[in-house]
């Protein structure tokens, strides 16, 4: 099943039209008509409607579940490279392979993972990468999400590419999301081991 993660806040649906052509592309992948959304904000359980909320939608050719929690960030402080050929170029809800990439943490909170000496993603997000000539993610994403594509197209950040000898040049790595802005979890370079 494919799955779209969709921030609301406030009652307020952030970035839909991202998540629409994200979806429009994984039914050409998957040659499916993928549905129409529904009104998310009337679907909306009331005493949420103040709230930061993960809208989870699980679909193929038809809505198969929509799911509304209020949103808490993770604690994220150190980040664990693992290395994988791990293909996740569309979201899923079969998250079995990231969840064994998961179990790999060791001490760290989360995992940064590494394909071919390249930095890709966190299990859950995309990487931005702070030094003092600017924001940079990967050109070597995983999966492309609908925050890092929003804040490419409005020059917050730019792609290049990362490998792991590469890390050394940057002071900061962010978590983003659909539902993180660059910022809300930051990660200090000698935070992200080996």
């Amino acid at each position: 099943m494919l799955l779209e993660t969709i921030c609301i806040d406030k009652s307020i649906v952030i970035n839909m039209d991202a998540h629409i052509v994200r979806m429009a592309k994984a039914g050409k992948h998957f040659d499916i008509k993928v549905p129409q959304l529904p009104n998310l904000v009337e679907l909306l359980p009331s005493e949420l409607g103040d709230k930061k909320v993960r809208c989870s939608i699980t679909y193929d050719s038809k809505i198969i579940d929509i799911k509304f929690l209020e949103y808490i960030p993770r604690q994220i402080s150190s980040l664990k490279l693992v290395t994988s050929d791990i293909n996740y170029s569309h979201k899923m809800s079969d998250r079995a392979e990231l969840n064994k990439l998961l179990k790999l943490k060791k001490n760290c909170d989360e995992v940064l993972i590494v394909k071919d000496g390249y930095i890709t993603d966190t299990t859950y997000s995309n990487i931005v990468f702070e030094n003092s000539e600017g924001l940079f993610t990967p050109t070597t994403f995983l999966l492309n999400g609908t925050k890092r594509q929003l804040l490419l197209d409005n020059g917050v950040i730019n792609e290049t590419e990362i490998r792991v000898n590469d890390l050394h040049k940057y002071q900061t790595a962010y978590l983003i999301n659909a539902m993180l802005d660059v910022g809300v979890i930051g990660v200090d370079i000698d935070k992200i081991r080996l």
